[in-house]
């Protein structure tokens, strides 16, 4: 930094920094209206280095493991900073609905011996 006239030999002035601006709120618009929806009962999850791969399908036999046959209808490739940012989304739906509805419990088949009175 260059000294002023009015500076004794020898010192510096600093220039105050500005406040830095305050990170404003990004609006973002979804177009939607091209959007096919489909349901899936079922969900693998893969990943490379690069990328994480969420194949979403249809088991039409939930409760018969054995040689089910599934049919892919939808392939999500994610880099793996987005698929962080769904899991904190999902996350934080899956628990206000648990806090509204009850505890989700995953296991198919304690659901079905559940409900045997």
């Amino acid at each position: 930094m260059s000294a002023k006239k009015d500076d004794k030999p020898g010192e510096e002035t600093t220039a105050a920094a500005a406040p830095a601006p305050a990170p404003q709120q990004q609006q973002v618009k979804v177009n939607d209206s091209n959007v096919s929806a489909s349901y899936a009962n079922f969900c693998r999850v893969s990943s490379t280095p690069e990328e994480l791969i969420l194949d979403l399908g249809l088991n039409p036999q939930p409760l018969d493991p054995t040689n089910t046959e599934i049919t892919v209808g939808q392939r999500i490739i994610l880099n793996h900073f987005t698929a962080k940012r769904l899991l904190s989304a999902l996350s934080m739906a899956l628990q206000r609905h648990e806090q509204a509805f009850g505890v989700l419990e995953t296991d198919i088949r304690k659901r079905v011996v559940g409900q045997k009175s």
